[in-house]
């Protein structure tokens, strides 16, 4: 089987229920739903690694991560395991490489996730002592989605990561 629309829709739906299970069960839901795709496909390396992310266990994600990306990870699956990558090394005590992972992304393009993307750097670098560069992210990300006050705010968010004079 494929990632048809069948199986996406199914994989949403298990996704849109992860409240209802306990950790274990929906790790064995979407395994389950892994193991319907051919051996070692880069989508089910990535659900699973998701999986294990959402529910507490970053040390198997990374992993699974890793490997789905070295797939052939289709569409918005590729970046999205970039965040989620980045994400799961920072909480594993690693913040540079965060860093590192999300800033390369930045540079590969834009899309409706590049918020996403910033907002996880900003976690980064706050956590690599980083703290004005991380609100100079999350003030530019935040300022094009005000109503007003986009122009002064990413002007301040530009201003607390220039030298000053």
């Amino acid at each position: 089987m494929s990632t048809d629309e069948d199986w996406e829709g199914r994989v949403a739906a298990a996704w849109a229920l992860i409240d209802d299970h306990d950790e274990a069960s929906f790790v064995a839901l979407i395994d389950g739903l892994a193991a319907e795709l051919p051996e070692g496909s880069a989508v089910a390396a990535f659900e699973r690694a998701a999986a294990f992310d959402s529910t507490g266990r970053p040390d198997l994600a990374e992993p699974l991560y890793r490997q789905a990306l070295a797939g052939a990870l289709p569409g918005e699956r590729r970046r999205r395991a970039v965040i989620q990558l980045a994400s799961t090394v920072r909480n594993l005590g690693r913040p540079q490489e965060s860093v590192e992972l999300l800033t390369a992304e930045l540079g590969r393009g834009s899309d409706h996730l590049d918020d996403a993307v910033r907002a996880v750097l900003a976690l980064a670098l706050t956590d690599a002592g980083r703290e004005r560069e991380a609100v100079s992210v999350a003030v530019g990300a935040l300022a094009r989605h005000l109503p007003r006050y986009q122009r002064s705010m990413a002007a301040y968010a530009r201003l607390l990561v220039e030298p000053r004079s």
